[in-house]
């Protein structure tokens, strides 16, 4: 006598789940290989070709107004110019955003002033230009006993701040957005016999970039 094998619904549709349940699995583990061999192919690419620093430089300051309108309360008119440098050869730069301002002895003497957005290429410079002004800023009370002892000593020494966010494109991929923090120090001639007009720096001097 023959025997005739007769499968039960319940029977087949646990095995039918099985099947579709093996064929996710197949196709999640060949997502999850084909999106990490992306990552590790960029992650590659950004150790080959890990990008310098931007470089700046102050090449020319000048202070046409500092002084105190009331007791604790500055006036402040700088105009300062910076170069920008892009040192990589295979990397771009995107600058999403830049604030610029003034600082003396630790104290913010200008407000923050906004320089527009722009692309660098490889191992391209930029000219920048900035105007930052102060009306009525507060300040420390010492602030004008400090500026009195550096007019005695003939000197006065300015800090130029940039802060802003940048990009690094390297073919067509763009990274993400990373802060970046410029700092530059100038010195000027500051005294009596100083002679009339802005007291300028023009001799240029490097600033220092942390990303």
């Amino acid at each position: 006598m023959s025997h005739l094998l007769i499968r039960s619904p319940k029977h087949c549709a646990n095995k039918q789940g099985f099947n579709v349940n093996k064929f996710n699995k197949k196709l999640f583990y060949a997502f999850s290989t084909f999106f990490i061999s992306i990552l590790s192919l960029v992650f590659l690419i950004w150790l080959i070709l890990r990008p310098s620093k931007p470089e700046f430089f102050l090449r020319e300051a000048d202070i046409y107004q500092l002084n105190l309108s009331g007791p604790h309360l500055l006036n402040s008119s700088i105009q300062i110019t910076l170069v920008s440098k892009n040192p990589n050869k295979k990397v771009g730069v995107f600058y999403d955003q830049l604030q610029v301002y003034a600082s003396y002895k630790g104290q913010q003497i200008t407000i923050d002033e906004s320089l527009p957005p722009f692309y660098q290429g490889h191992e391209d410079s930029n000219l920048l230009s900035a105007s930052l002004m102060g009306t009525g800023l507060p300040v420390a009370p010492s602030f004008g006993y400090e500026v009195g002892r550096d007019q005695t000593a003939g000197k006065l020494v300015l800090s130029l701040k940039v802060n802003g966010r940048l990009r690094w494109k390297v073919g067509t991929w763009v990274s993400g957005r990373y802060r970046f923090n410029v700092d530059c120090v100038t010195i000027m001639a500051f005294g009596p016999n100083v002679g009339s007009g802005p007291l300028s720096s023009k001799q240029g001097s490097q600033c220092s970039t942390t990303v």
